[in-house]
């Protein structure tokens, strides 16, 4: 005996889609693929065109109504407070006034559910260190909280999906470190820019702790040398000398072995020495 004949994924969110659109899209569109639901389920359920639902999941024409998207994700039975944040935030990124939002609100009632416990001690437990991560990228307390709050808000939606993984901490981690990303500043060829972290990195008011990389004077070339690092070493770096985290606490926020994050760190130190040394003349 089959299951259900999954759906043909509807094409690409649009590229012009904002970020906070893109939060807004990307849970549903994930459980809707992961369901293996079809557009034409939603369509019986929901009670809109298959036209319509697909511009929605492709963030293409007119930015939704909020009675429109609680149609769709009621569908797929979601949960309504995380979506309903972060259609507020897509609806103000796309230019819609308060009015314009309140009234959508005021034509569905419904109270909304309580998060799921496992969900709510999760969340406690990462949210310093996901703080201090996003601070170094992000620098104000107002844009670090944004995108913890529309990261978590995401991750209520996906967290079904979440447990099912074989590596909560890890799945958690790609998800926020996604959204940092979108916001980060960056150089004009794309890579990260971390320079003006370096007036509020822990590393710049504990400059006399044993054990740090190199000294106050190097710090620009350090945060420069770190942007060069792969993803996973780059975090390492970030969590353990920018941010001060024990490798114990690294690790169980990452999702990796003690070990392994011992060792991505102590690589992570050899090829930023190795950037920041000069070449020898020959």
């Amino acid at each position: 005996m089959t299951g259900p004949k999954r759906g043909r994924p509807p094409a690409p969110i649009d590229p012009n889609a904002g970020p906070a659109h893109r939060a807004l899209l990307e849970p549903i569109r994930t459980i809707l693929f992961s369901q293996g639901t079809t557009l034409d389920v939603v369509v019986e359920r929901s009670g809109y065109s298959r036209t319509r639902i697909s511009e929605l999941l492709r963030g293409l024409a007119y930015f939704p109504a909020w009675e429109m998207v609680f149609s769709i994700v009621r569908s797929l039975h979601l949960p309504i407070p995380p979506l309903r944040r972060l259609w507020i935030a897509a609806a103000r990124e796309a230019g819609r006034g308060e009015d314009w939002i309140r009234n959508g609100l005021d034509q569905v009632a419904h109270p909304g559910e309580l998060p799921p416990p496992a969900y709510v001690g999760f969340t406690l437990r990462v949210e310093a260190a996901y703080a201090d991560y996003a601070r170094a990228f992000l620098l104000t307390d107002s844009r670090t909280n944004y995108v913890i709050s529309e990261s978590f808000d995401m991750l209520w939606v996906l967290w079904d999906d979440a447990t099912t993984n074989e590596n909560l901490h890890h799945y958690a981690w790609e998800l926020f470190r996604s959204r940092v990303m979108t916001r980060a500043p960056r150089h004009h060829d794309g890579r990260l820019d971390l320079r003006a972290a370096v007036f509020s990195t822990h590393e710049l008011h504990d400059a006399t702790t044993p054990g740090h990389l190199v000294d106050l004077a190097e710090l620009i070339d350090l945060f420069d040398a770190i942007t060069r690092l792969s993803d996973s070493h780059m975090d390492v770096a970030v969590l353990r000398h920018l941010c001060g985290l024990p490798q114990e606490r690294i690790a169980e926020v990452l999702g990796h072995t003690p070990a392994y994050t011992h060792s991505v760190d102590h690589h992570a130190r050899f090829i930023v020495e190795t950037f920041l040394t000069p070449p020898t003349p020959e």
